[in-house]
């Protein structure tokens, strides 16, 4: 960060829409037919007053609610080489199509695992009434902040290994 201000260990990001099309997709990516998720109709039958998210769709969501607080922490410059270690989904309800949902992603926890930052963040996503919809929980290994130069297993001077 560049004007002196402090890192911010939370954020509050959205607002999400979740849309009928959107489900779809992202049901039909992971080959699952379940009608709940296309079939407003089923999706009544069960008790929901509109399709369903798939239970991971929420992770897709969190991810963007993630890079945009790692955006502006100085463990992780650029998300280019970020490994993905975990993730946990809570739920306390299922996402339905019609909902706008807000998400507040927060520094969990932060250490180091062989010279890298390891991070853990919360994310807690709420409808619009503020009520809880689902908390993802992500731990995230970010690159090293090596000085610039030739990989320190490069012996050829190269910028590449």
């Amino acid at each position: 960060m560049t004007d002196g201000a402090a890192a911010p260990a939370t954020l509050c990001c959205g607002p999400y829409p979740i849309g009928r099309a959107r489900i779809a997709a992202f049901a039909a990516a992971l080959g699952d037919p379940h009608p709940a998720y296309t079939d407003p109709a089923a999706a009544r039958a069960l008790g929901h007053p509109d399709v369903i998210a798939p239970p991971t769709y929420l992770a897709t969501l969190a991810g963007d609610a993630e890079d945009r607080l790692l955006a502006a922490r100085p463990e992780c410059p650029a998300p280019e080489g970020v490994v993905h270690r975990a993730q946990t989904l809570r739920h306390t309800r299922p996402a339905h199509a019609g909902d706008l949902l807000h998400a507040t992603v927060r520094l969990a926890a932060a250490t180091t695992l062989a010279g890298r930052p390891l991070l853990t963040l919360d994310c807690e996503f709420r409808d619009a009434h503020g009520d809880p919809v689902a908390t993802t929980t992500s731990t995230l290994l970010c690159p090293a902040t090596a000085p610039p130069g030739p990989h320190p297993l490069d012996t050829t001077g190269s910028e590449h290994p």
